[in-house]
């Protein structure tokens, strides 16, 4: 293997060979203020995920430091996400049957399956995976799981026990505990959630969030008797994560694999959204393939670290971004600031109440939901507009897991709806020139006597056919008997089956029957093999690459 196929396998090499000491400075800093912003934003991600605080705190040590080696985002931040800690959280609860131990091994399990799905898409070159899952789908899906997690987190903010599953239960359960609020807890959060707000508005890149926290810790500590009906984190257990592989049993990889796999999509596709963003900023570029790997070696080396699914997100991307980071080294730093935070001061963080990582959370998840981007889906495209609202809604409805399923498969559906019924637009000439339109959208292009022109703008496949045959021979039926040549411009048909090869045959013969002559023109080189497959090339004559529509109607024009 070359030193570029080297670089190219482990990206730090390539910068840290062109690493100047100039962006030292910018890099400590960065690194410095994205572990403020990561640990009590991880704090609070753990707790979503129904884990021990402290778990979530490991995946950005770990997690950040291979994902500097081998990932291509020189700004891209790696850490839990509040959506796949939902996840987490919502089917764990299930697989491990309230046992904590189970709840950590599982969740690590999970992280482990996720980084072989990773790395095993690296290898089979699968990164084109993040079209499945449309821009649209995950605008919805981000709006479904914002309002999820805002939903779990309001009982915190008021001080109530909360309790519910589902959705609609935790609702049902808020409104009857309603009457229950504590009104100090409440307004020590909205507190909290103004000063955070305010500070990432006013005072963007500055780590307010752990501002917050140290002053909240510090009034609780202080006047503990005033603040006895809080809830706290409690200790934190100190130093650094054990090193070993999760504990299982077989039948658990069987039921954390659907899991995994939908934090490996969602994963996936917001770390290459993110690292996209950034590097477009930053003016470089991203490898989506190498995202891949260096995101399977992250959430493998977490699962071994009692971490569980690690992803980039814009959020604390952004954080980064806006600190000056300059290069990978930034995660590393924050690393190491995260490390010396674990084995000296675990302490502090024991009165931490937990109605400031609630505050967090909520503050966190608006950029989740984008209500601009809905509004202006609604005006210029109504169907991107359905699927994201239909993601939204499957997300509530279902849950996470199941609703980003659903809105996949019905962004799917709908999509082969629209493939399988084509636009077949007939054409007319532009007046004095030799071109040829949609004479649907352009009236006032010209028809020509006893001559109908059509193109299908769409590949002609073996589930839209039949549609578009229908479609051409009413057209047909409706111009005999003045009719005499049908012409078929192949142009936006860059790719035909055997059914689109048979469907041409079937035109050719019927109108044969009638005495009307079928021809076909602007084939591309891969439509003309496979009429030449088929043995239809024989009937229509020599179908040639320079055959233009206008040619064909001078012909036949010529010898009337």
């Amino acid at each position: 293997m070359g030193l570029s196929n080297i670089k190219k396998l482990i990206p730090s090499l390539q910068w840290l060979s062109e690493y100047s000491l100039k962006f030292l400075g910018h890099d400590t800093i960065a690194g410095i203020t994205l572990a403020a912003y990561a640990i009590p934003v991880s704090l609070a991600y753990a707790t979503l995920a129904g884990l021990p605080p402290q778990y979530g705190i490991y995946g950005y040590l770990i997690g950040g430091i291979f994902y500097a080696l081998l990932g291509t985002g020189k700004q891209l931040a790696i850490g839990p996400t509040s959506a796949i800690s939902l996840i987490i959280g919502t089917t764990l609860i299930s697989l491990a049957n309230g046992d904590p131990q189970r709840m950590v091994d599982i969740s690590s399990l999970t992280a482990l399956v996720f980084a072989g799905m990773s790395i095993m898409a690296y290898l089979l070159q699968l990164n084109s995976i993040i079209n499945f899952i449309s821009e649209t789908v995950l605008l919805g899906f981000k709006a479904g799981a914002a309002i999820t997690i805002g939903m779990t987190q309001l009982p915190k903010l008021l001080g109530v026990a909360g309790g519910g599953t589902t959705f609609f239960e935790r609702l049902t359960k808020l409104i009857h505990q309603l009457p229950d609020t504590d009104f100090m807890v409440l307004g020590f959060g909205l507190l909290a959630i103004l000063l955070i707000y305010g500070g990432e508005k006013f005072l963007p890149g500055k780590p307010v969030t752990i501002i917050v926290v140290a002053l909240s810790i510090i009034v609780i500590s202080f006047l503990s008797p005033l603040f006895s009906e809080f809830r706290t984190v409690g200790v934190i257990p100190s130093g650094l994560p054990k090193i070993h592989m999760p504990s299982f049993n077989p039948d658990d990889i069987i039921n954390v694999v659907p899991l995994a796999f939908a934090c490996f999509l969602l994963a996936y596709i917001e770390s290459v959204s993110a690292a996209k963003t950034l590097a477009q900023k930053n003016d470089y570029e991203i490898d989506p393939r190498q995202e891949l790997l260096a995101l399977g070696v992250a959430n493998l080396a977490t699962s071994f670290g009692n971490g569980y699914p690690v992803s980039g997100g814009l959020s604390q991307s952004a954080v980064n971004d806006e600190a000056g980071a300059k290069t990978p080294l930034s995660l590393i730093i924050a690393s190491i600031t995260i490390a010396v935070s674990l084995l000296f001061l675990t302490g502090l963080l024991k009165n931490l109440p937990t109605v400031i990582l609630a505050s967090v959370v909520l503050v966190a998840i608006r950029h989740l939901f984008n209500i601009k981007e809905f509004l202006r889906l609604r005006k210029v495209n109504r169907f991107d507009f359905v699927i994201a609202t239909l993601a939204l809604l499957s997300v509530i409805l279902f849950g996470i897991l199941h609703g980003v399923v659903i809105a996949a498969l019905a962004s799917l559906i709908l999509i082969l709806r629209i493939v399988s019924s084509p636009h077949v637009a007939f054409l007319g000439r532009i007046p004095g020139t030799e071109r040829y339109t949609d004479i649907k959208r352009h009236p006032d292009n010209e028809t020509l006597q006893g001559v109908l022109l059509f193109r299908v703008e769409s590949p002609l496949l073996y589930f839209n056919v039949s549609n578009v045959y229908h479609c051409v021979w009413e057209k047909v039926k409706s111009l005999e008997p003045d009719l005499k040549v049908v012409v078929f411009d192949l142009s936006t048909s860059a790719y035909i089956d055997s059914s689109g090869a048979r469907l041409i045959k079937r035109l050719y013969l019927e109108l044969e029957a009638r005495g009307i002559t079928l021809k076909v023109a602007e084939a591309h080189s891969e439509v003309r093999d496979i009429l030449r497959f088929e043995d239809i090339e024989h009937l229509l004559g020599h179908v040639s690459r320079r055959d233009s529509v206008h040619d064909i109607v001078i012909h036949f024009t010529n010898d009337q």
